[in-house]
């Protein structure tokens, strides 16, 4: 709507005046317009980064990538856009303009199949057909691959080696695809930690209403987007570079000792397709406890040498020792989450 002003006239100004005005306002407009670069020209990344996190997006490109990466623009993300080949193929144009936006382009299968179901050959064409989509509508060959559902299994981890593909699944699920409130979206985002991944979805619009609560949230704890390293599947700074608080991908915590109190290291020995196993060796105690963290939704299926006991939630072990020594260990199942690995809380005497 416009208004237009009537019924009176402004008093006329003397020429002489009129310049001057002319050019207080030009050097006012001048010196605006300098101290509106010199805001400009302050990264946002000047903020302290304590540890990064890897936001990604699946399903891409649709319809609404468009407004997605507007979004992520005017907050300042870096995302990872796991993109389904044949969307790419009908819509090029959009896989471009998220390289161009700044954003990392990722394989997550050629049509969203239940990969686990196919021989090793089909895998094999899905994925190279879908990385040969991606290079050409965007020039970027894929480095990550997460499959669709987060099935996997040893034969679709190896092929994906074998194409250069780093398995990426997720930490945290933010649960937009199962119809989460924008509240709800945000909440589960402020689960994420350092080195840490989020699975989002491209075309959601409570998930673009979420990112600058998600983004305000990370940066009140010093977290900033990050890129997911094809080396570790871990969220790092985006020239790749790990922070010192990164977690390490095959866990190697150990809890420093109290006074009197003991020492916890985890190793991780052993890694399959859909579970591994970790040894953890006590040192300055007999008798001890150790208290271990999950992440969800792996699960320990089998315990060894200790008397383990859970909280309420499932996820928190204190393991206790019952005699056979002073390393104990655990098979835990991935259920989807093949990154995560155990931290130790505490280690105590007694």
């Amino acid at each position: 709507m416009y208004a237009s002003i009537g019924g009176f006239r402004r008093p006329s100004t003397p020429r002489t005046s009129r310049l001057t005005v002319r050019l207080a306002v030009l050097a006012s407009t001048v010196a605006l317009s300098a101290a509106g670069l010199a805001v400009a020209a302050t990264p946002s990344s000047a903020a302290v980064c304590n540890g990064y996190v890897g936001l990604t997006f699946d399903d891409g490109p649709t319809g609404s990538t468009s407004a997605l990466l507007s979004v992520l623009r005017a907050n300042g993300v870096r995302a990872t856009m796991f993109n389904v080949g044949q969307n790419v193929q009908s819509n090029q144009s959009a896989a471009r303009a998220q390289v161009d936006a700044g954003m990392w382009v990722a394989n997550h299968s050629w049509n969203h199949a239940h990969m686990t179901s196919m021989s090793q050959s089909q895998m094999q064409s899905d994925l190279s057909q879908t990385n040969s989509a991606i290079q050409s509508a965007t020039g970027v060959r894929p480095q990550l691959f997460r499959p669709p559902y987060g099935e996997t299994n040893s034969t679709l981890q190896s092929v994906a080696s074998s194409l250069g593909l780093r398995q990426v699944i997720w930490d945290v699920d933010s649960q937009d695809w199962n119809g989460a409130s924008v509240s709800q979206i945000v909440s589960n985002a402020g689960r994420l930690q350092a080195g840490q991944v989020i699975l989002m979805h491209d075309g959601i619009q409570n998930t673009r209403d979420a990112i600058p609560q998600i983004m305000a949230n990370l940066t009140s704890r010093n977290l900033c987007p990050g890129m997911i390293s094809p080396s570790t599947g871990r969220a790092v700074a985006p020239d790749g570079t790990p922070p010192p608080t990164t977690p390490p991908p095959t866990g190697t915590p150990t809890t420093p000792p109290p006074s009197g109190g003991c020492t916890a290291t985890a190793t991780t020995p052993n890694v399959w397709g859909d579970r591994y196993n970790t040894s953890v060796t006590v040192q300055g105690a007999g008798n001890w406890t150790v208290v271990v963290a999950l992440t969800p939704p792996q699960r320990v299926s089998t315990t060894w040498n200790g008397s383990p006991s859970w909280d309420s939630t499932g996820y928190v072990m204190t393991m206790r020792s019952n005699g056979s020594g002073n390393t104990f260990g655990f098979t835990t199942m991935m259920n989807g989450n093949s990154s995560a690995r155990p931290q130790i809380r505490s280690c105590t005497t007694g």
